[in-house]
């Protein structure tokens, strides 16, 4: 369910432009998933709350002072990537639809140049070399070697079906934000203990129910984000993982370990299911000089 703006508290102003602005996402730019729509606004509301102006009164600096507010407040970068993001996609529907001539700098703050940690290989490694014993095991090693062998958002592991998966071929199809398909290639790793856990243990989690989600809780029903996170947790600490790791820091893991090893911006892009390559840019924390000249062959504004 899309947010009831009007029980939110605020200037009427900005209340009847954030209606307005919601209309514009669902039916302009058919953006039907309600978790997507909802970030865009409350990122959105955030920012009225904060800066306290009619939105056609707010400037740079006020922008500015909201970020470094952000930070002081220990934001993490995917949270002021996302921000900024909605910021940016909100002051363009502004200017899109002839309500406001915008004259906003959107560009990121030199102290959000920072970016966030990655685990090591050699973590990796560790992460996932735990015991193999009951079908828990198998479908949780399924699901971390995947999510590391694709870069898949948490909500995309947790969307799969078993038709989304072609063990044969080694590839996975899943729908990104906009519900936007995408289908990405994981390795023989990954596609063995998935194979693994589809064939002989996934059944058992069903108890009855019929779901056609590919990794389901103990309740028989669809793995949860909460779910996932808890499992990831237990198992980093079991791992002697001392990082506070969180889902994302698997798919910025992918992509930077990818770089490492020499592949391009431009196939790291289509595999995360980045709109932007300058969006790539920001999640990846390599800067040899091959990675530099993959940037500017494909990013040349950069």
């Amino acid at each position: 369910m899309v947010i009831d703006l009007d029980k939110l508290k605020g200037r009427k102003k900005n209340i009847e432009i954030l209606n307005n602005y919601q209309v514009y996402l669902i039916t302009v730019k058919f953006l039907n998933v309600e978790t997507t729509i909802n970030s865009y606004i409350l990122d959105i509301y955030k920012l009225f709350e904060f800066i306290d102006k009619d939105y056609d009164l707010i400037n740079n600096k006020d922008i500015y002072n909201y970020l470094k507010y952000l930070e002081e407040e220990n934001y993490s970068i995917y949270s002021v990537v996302r921000k900024i993001s909605s910021i940016k996609s909100f002051y363009n529907y502004l200017e899109s639809e002839n309500i406001l001539k915008v004259n906003i700098d959107l560009e990121r703050p030199k102290f959000y140049k920072k970016l966030p940690h990655v685990l090591s290989i050699d973590e990796v490694d560790r992460l996932l070399d735990f015991k193999l014993e009951t079908p828990y095991d198998y479908r949780n090693k399924a699901m971390l070697e995947l999510m590391y062998a694709t870069g898949l958002r948490v909500s995309e592991l947790i969307n799969l079906t078993k038709a989304n998966v072609d063990i044969s071929k080694n590839l996975v199809r899943c729908f990104g934000k906009g519900n936007k398909e995408r289908i990405i290639p994981m390795g023989k790793t990954a596609s063995k203990y998935l194979e693994k856990y589809i064939e002989e243990y996934r059944d058992l989690f069903l108890k009855g129910y019929i779901c056609d989600n590919l990794f389901l809780n103990n309740h028989g029903k669809k793995m949860t984000r909460q779910g996932f996170l808890k499992i990831l947790k237990i198992i980093a600490e079991k791992q002697g993982i001392e990082e506070n790791i969180t889902p994302h820091m698997l798919r910025h893991s992918f992509a930077t370990h990818l770089l490492n090893n020499g592949a391009d911006l431009r196939s790291i892009q289509l595999m995360l299911g980045h709109e932007n390559i300058s969006t790539t840019g920001i999640y990846t924390n390599v800067g040899t000089d091959k990675i530099k000249e993959n940037y500017d062959l494909y990013y040349p504004k950069g």
